[in-house]
């Protein structure tokens, strides 16, 4: 079993950058996507951006296009996100996951466990 950990998260003004990371233990498949996800107060937790772990697959959810860039460093195990200008909308915690496949990977119901998640907060 993988474990994760967010770290990273903080209050940030509206139009700032923020830079968070999920650094990764146990069990990983090489093979494996990655993806951030992000769940607002009242909302169901939701597929931010996906990546492969060679880097060569990216997706994102449209209203982050353009904004956000999904990374990752295999020789550290960690994945990271880089977000800029940010807006209120963006204020979620979020939180990574791992799964086989693209349609796995967006499954959000499907995954057995989470981090603790990092909090995200834009402030207007």
């Amino acid at each position: 079993q993988v474990q994760l950990v967010e770290s990273g998260g903080r209050l940030v003004q509206a139009g700032g950058s923020l830079n968070i990371s999920c650094e990764a233990s146990g069990r990983i498949f090489r093979n494996y996507y990655w993806g951030w996800f992000r769940q607002a107060p009242g909302k169901e937790r939701g597929v931010v951006a996906i990546i492969n772990w060679t880097g060569e697959y990216t997706d994102y959810r449209d209203s982050v296009k353009g904004r956000f860039t999904i990374s990752r460093d295999s020789a550290k195990n960690t994945v990271y996100l880089q977000m800029n200008s940010l807006n209120p909308e963006d204020t979620a915690v979020y939180y990574c996951n791992t799964a086989h496949s693209k349609p796995a990977i967006r499954n959000t119901k499907a995954y057995r466990s989470w981090g603790q998640g990092t909090q995200v907060t834009v402030s207007s």
